[in-house]
């Protein structure tokens, strides 16, 4: 099975724990139904259930945790934005 070594942890309204596929992968999940992934989509395991999600799917939802940043990143700073949208689509809040 190819997967990267370590299981990282993001975040929308829940948490989950996922890896990034290095080669394709195919399995029967707890339900019965068949998983598959490519490279570059994302085995994702949510209590106790695993399953696959492509990568683009993936990265427009979940966010990495500030924890599993890279050491070289300030602490508490998110891996990537939260919003994907131009900057100039939000509304400015003023103090």
């Amino acid at each position: 099975m190819g997967l990267n070594t370590s299981w990282n942890v993001y975040h929308t309204r829940f948490l989950v724990q996922a890896r990034q596929l290095t080669e394709p992968l195919t399995f029967v999940d707890a339900f019965g139904r068949q998983q598959s992934g490519q490279p570059g989509d994302y085995l994702v395991e949510s209590e106790g259930i695993r399953r696959i999600a492509s990568q683009a799917l993936f990265e427009d939802i979940y966010v990495l945790l500030a924890d599993n940043a890279p050491k070289n990143q300030a602490p508490g700073v998110l891996a990537r934005p939260l919003s994907r949208s131009a900057p100039e689509t939000h509304a400015r809040a003023t103090a």
